[in-house]
């Protein structure tokens, strides 16, 4: 599963590919609530490298589906 997220007064995106098995809603409830307080969302890549980001920086967050669906040729959007 993929996230994006959007800095505060740039133009680039972090972008962090989470692994298969991570619980999509899960996910989604420690995103909110690390941006509802004043803290440091915290997220681990599929590597296991872990990403912080303080969420004052944060613009946005975008979270992809839970299967990757990349299609390849003439059938990809």
């Amino acid at each position: 599963m993929d996230v994006r997220i959007g800095i505060v007064q740039t133009p680039k995106e972090l972008e962090v590919e989470l692994g298969e098995d991570v619980d999509r809603d899960k996910l989604l409830a420690e995103i909110e609530a690390a941006l509802a307080g004043d803290a440091v969302l915290w997220l681990t890549d599929r590597r296991g490298r872990r990403v912080g980001v303080p969420v004052a920086k944060v613009a946005y967050v975008e979270v992809g589906a839970p299967t990757p669906d990349r299609r390849v040729g003439f059938g990809a959007p």
